[in-house]
């Protein structure tokens, strides 16, 4: 009797530490695929204000223009200003790919995607893997160009830090008062992000998650309730003209909580 217990304990011990490596294998083996395909992406790796050093799409005319020379210029008005060409070869290789993502002293530096859900990206990889890292993702709801109020863009909050997971940085005032800027490129532009407010939130805040704010009153009420909500915030003169980036990933103070750090877009001068 003794003895098919013992042997009955040892197989269950076996199960447990047999079940505990092949997870520990899985964990290792997403981080190795996840470095793989950020290793990859890095070759595209925007560089900063990458278009200052562009030559201008038209060049300036003389004092009195010429018929066609004007026709030049004005087709060349129709098309598309190419500010960061590593976005281009990037959405070349993976259209979906939107733009890149900076936020200096963090882990943060990626490029972010758009799909038709937002549930594609939650756990696949740039290569079309699973991966539970998955990818960083903008609201589908949102605008490519990021010509909406409040442009809202996810991340895992990885334990290894990656994806958005060194977001919980600015969860210390110390931090959000010296950190105060990211970068995001486009395919014609470059932004910087100016960081107004860090916030943890319930996961159903109508507010901040509404990615089609249009009205003067919804924005106010929008930049009213971020003040309110906030942990730590900036004394920034920020309007319902501007163009903010909701920056938002997991947070395990309490039950599905959220956090969430949002800034106001300001156009680089390329």
């Amino acid at each position: 009797m003794k003895k098919a217990i013992f042997l009955s304990l040892a197989l269950t011990l076996l199960a447990v530490i047999s079940y505990s490596g092949y997870q520990l294998w899985i964990i290792n083996q997403n981080t190795v695929q996840e470095a793989e395909v950020h290793r990859w992406l890095m070759q595209y790796h925007p560089l900063v204000f990458a278009g200052s050093s562009n030559e201008p799409a038209v060049r300036a005319l003389t004092e009195f223009p010429s018929e066609p020379a004007v026709m030049a210029a004005e087709e060349a008005a129709l098309v598309p200003q190419i500010v960061n060409q590593s976005i281009v070869d990037l959405q070349a290789a993976r259209p979906d790919v939107t733009g890149w993502l900076t936020i200096p002293h963090t882990r943060i530096d990626y490029p972010f995607v758009q799909s038709g859900d937002n549930a594609q990206y939650l756990h696949l990889d740039l290569n079309d893997r699973r991966s539970a890292a998955g990818t960083i993702f903008m609201d589908f709801r949102n605008s490519r160009e990021l010509t909406d109020f409040n442009t809202i863009i996810y991340g895992h909050h990885m334990r290894n830090g990656s994806m958005f997971g060194t977001l919980q940085l600015f969860n210390s005032q110390s931090f959000f008062d010296d950190n105060r800027t990211g970068t995001i490129f486009l395919v014609g532009a470059t932004y910087e992000i100016e960081f107004i407010a860090f916030a943890v939130i319930q996961p159903n805040d109508a507010v901040i998650y509404n990615p089609n704010i249009t009205t003067e009153a919804d924005k106010h009420t929008f930049l009213d309730h971020v003040r309110s909500v906030a942990r730590y915030d900036r004394d920034v003169d920020v309007t319902a003209d501007d163009r903010l980036i909701t920056l938002s990933t997991c947070n395990y103070e309490f039950h599905n909580a959220r956090m969430v750090l949002v800034g106001r877009l300001v156009a680089c001068q390329t």
